[in-house]
């Protein structure tokens, strides 16, 4: 008699049915079932009522992401503090706020006493505020008197704060204090600007392209009665279009506005030629970008920083000149992309360098950058080759942390390693090699064999299997190949219409394809093919380059592993424009949107030895088959294999040439004399034994409070079960 218990795990629960069987396969107890429910928190079981259904991990992950981000940002500003003091570019007062004591490590270059001092304002013996840049409020004064005259008359004064925006602009052209250019620095430590990773961009319709416009309003016209009591307006814009809404309120005040618009245009699928209506006028529609979309109000600031020609601060600046009232951040500028704020500061620096020789002295940079990492030699090597504006741009102000790649958590492969020798014991180790990733071209192709070697073919009348009907030769199988190859995926209405030709009869009440395929039948599930190649092609589409660019395996395996592992938009350009320095190819490769991070069950190492037996005809090529496997081939020409193998193979081998078209397992056969791995497992004979486990388990030792809560109460769950039982 046999007990099978099986489990079904998840965050909130745990599903249990056991069940009891003879020699014979029957039934010989009532089957049992249940489910353990994990202990959640009051919130937690508030929330469920409610219908909010965040997982434990959801909110963990959360609050995860916002303390990550507050240390980073206080890591920067610690390190600029470091920097600005070798420098000597902080004020007296802000520098005492700080600890400089090395052997304090909680307090080196951070404030004390958990205070908050401001740069440009130093606290009197009064306790009252003295803001420290006057002369350049002055200046800034003037500036006011001339363009708002009534704005500063009678003595009036404008924010103290604003003096940083015309300190932007001023350190475009003349010299400021050091600790003006400090309390810039700072300022830009602070927002920096959004910054956008390779294919985060929204996806482009050639048949639609929207666009950002200020436009004056000429004239409003009440052109009919709409539904609900609203009228349609006809608004009349500077350029001469015609913008058409209709609303409850009258439109009249609009005339001589401007307006903000996203203007979507409609084009022909060739992308070139417009679409026009029955009325032969352009496709055009309108819509006002809302204030709460960030990616509009992202790409109405930076339309209007670019035309303006201006740097972020001289535009801020001029813009206050002109409309004082305005709130500025969070509303004027709120996001826009980092290249703005980077090309700002590169500026600056760039102008002030000529009149403060620490940002040119090599000793200070050299001071700076063994301050920064002082046991660092290589990052030293490096930097010393660079300047000082690259030090505070690119090292401090702008660094961006690459994404940990967690290679380790992907598994190892049950079938390649590679052994190492510890040269102090002289011990053999062996390491396993990491499985491959999915997007991997080798794996797209091995998966695709996959799933031709094991399609069946079925007549839908009498459930017989008709495949070699339609795939009677390798010829067959290889144009099935190409076919699926250049596809994103399949399903079988599809395959059975566009390759094998068939035509849908009518069945009973419904129309049916006469054949069917032993997969699922469901139009909505499809099948992948070659993931991969489909989008690099797709992109070569686009870029006007013919598909036979990618027939050279090298050259294309060296283009998927450059858009699979460089994350940075700048360097990926670099890369791509060493495979091909054609802008239309860049700009086409660089908007694939990077490849998922997922990973098949083999390496590399193995997909392409299993490869070599998996794949047919014109496809198949004796010189890819290694020796290795050459030596196993020849053993099983030989007889030498299991019977049940050979039971199971259902066709002979006399020569090389038979080893093509095996399915998988048979691949594993051949290639490594096994076609599965058992991998070595803790096993209890008690449950005694168990619960001793879960007794002496360590808690925190994985790193993730939601995992081990979900094992150990699984663990608990079988205990308990199986002392019952």
């Amino acid at each position: 008699m046999k007990t099978i218990l099986g489990l079904d795990l998840g965050t909130n629960s745990i599903g249990w049915a056991k069940v009891c069987i003879n020699d014979d396969g029957n039934y010989v107890r009532e089957i049992k079932l249940g489910s353990r429910i994990i202990p959640m928190s009051q919130d937690t079981l508030s929330n469920f009522d409610k219908g909010v259904t965040d997982s434990p991990t959801a909110a963990r992950t959360g609050f995860r992401g916002i303390r990550r981000i507050r240390e980073r940002v206080l890591q920067r500003r610690e390190r600029l503090h470091r920097v600005l003091h070798v420098m000597g570019f902080l004020p007296s007062h802000y520098e005492k706020a700080i600890g400089w004591n090395r052997e304090e490590a909680t307090t080196y270059g951070k404030f004390l006493d958990n205070g908050e001092p401001k740069l440009a304002w130093e606290r009197q013996e009064d306790g009252s505020m003295r803001f420290l840049f006057m002369d350049s409020f002055h200046e800034m004064m003037a500036d006011f008197a001339k363009c708002q005259p009534g704005l500063v008359a009678d003595g009036r004064k404008i924010p103290l704060d604003w003096t940083l925006y015309y300190l932007r602009k001023k350190a475009l052209t003349q010299a400021i204090k050091k600790e003006e250019l400090a309390w810039i620095l700072l300022n830009f430590n602070q927002k920096r600007g959004y910054y956008q990773l390779r294919g985060e961009e929204d996806e482009e319709d050639p048949t639609k392209r929207e666009e950002y416009y200020e436009l004056k309003v000429v004239s409003v016209e009440a052109a009919e009665e709409g539904k609900g009591g609203n009228t349609w307006y006809n608004v009349t814009l500077e350029n001469g279009w015609i913008y058409r809404r209709q609303s409850k309120i009258e439109l009249n005040d609009w005339t001589g506005k401007i307006r903000q618009f996203i203007v979507t245009t409609e084009y022909e699928k060739d992308g070139i030629t417009i679409k026009k209506d029955k009325n032969g006028e352009v496709k055009r529609s309108f819509r006002a970008p809302s204030e709460d979309d960030w990616g509009l109000r992202k790409k109405r600031t930076e339309s209007r920083l670019e035309d303006s020609g201006k740097t972020v601060g001289e535009f801020i600046y001029d813009h206050i000149l002109s409309e004082p009232a305005d709130k500025i951040r969070g509303n004027f500028i709120r996001t826009i992309e980092r290249k703005f704020y980077k090309k700002e500061l590169e500026a600056i620096l760039r102008e002030q360098s000529k009149y403060h020789k620490e940002l040119k002295d090599l000793n200070t940079l050299v001071n700076c950058i063994k301050e920064l990492y002082p046991n660092n030699k290589a990052h030293q090597d490096s930097l010393m080759k660079k300047d000082m504006i690259y030090l505070l741009i690119t090292d401090l102000i702008f660094y961006q942390r690459p994404l940990k790649s967690k290679k380790s958590l992907i598994a190892d492969c049950p079938y390649e390693y590679y052994e190492y020798v510890i040269k102090e014991t002289g011990e053999i180790k062996r390491q396993g090699i990491k499985c491959i990733a999915k997007s991997n071209p080798y794996y797209q192709e091995f998966r695709l064999w996959q799933f031709i070697i094991n399609l069946r073919l079925f007549d839908r009348t009498n459930d017989k299997e008709i495949t070699s009907e339609y795939l009677s030769s390798m010829e067959d199988y290889t144009k099935l190949f190409i076919y699926l190859n250049d596809r994103k995926e399949i399903n079988q209405e599809i395959l059975l219409k566009d390759f094998f030709k068939q035509k849908k009869v009518k069945m009973g009440m419904e129309k049916e394809f006469p054949i069917r395929w032993n997969y699922i039948e469901d139009k909505e599930k499809k099948y992948p093919c070659n993931e991969t190649r489909h989008e690099l092609l797709a992109a070569l589409d686009k870029a006007g380059i013919d598909h036979s660019w990618l027939d050279d395996k090298e050259r294309f395996y060296r283009l998927w592993h450059l858009l699979y592992s460089v994350e940075s938009k700048e360097e990926a350009e670099g890369a791509l424009r060493k495979l091909n320095d054609n802008e239309d190819f860049v700009n086409a490769f660089l908007k694939i949107k990077p490849f998922k991070k997922e990973y098949g069950a083999y390496s590399e190492k193995a997909i392409k030895k299993l490869l070599a037996v998996m794949r047919i005809g014109t496809q198949w090529n004796e010189d890819d088959i290694c020796e290795q496997t050459r030596n196993r081939i020849q053993s099983i020409i030989n007889g030498d294999i299991d019977e049940k193998i050979k039971e199971r193979m259902g066709r002979t081998f006399s020569q090389l040439s038979d080893f093509q078209g095996l399915p998988e397992w048979l691949a594993c056969y051949v290639v490594y004399g096994r076609h599965s791995e058992t991998t070595d497992i803790q096993r209890w004979t008690k449950p005694e034994n168990l619960m001793a486990y879960i007794n002496g388990f360590k808690q925190h030792s994985l790193r993730n409070p939601i995992v081990e809560q979900c094992i150990l109460e699984t663990l608990r769950t079988v205990h308990d079960i199986w002392k019952e039982a």
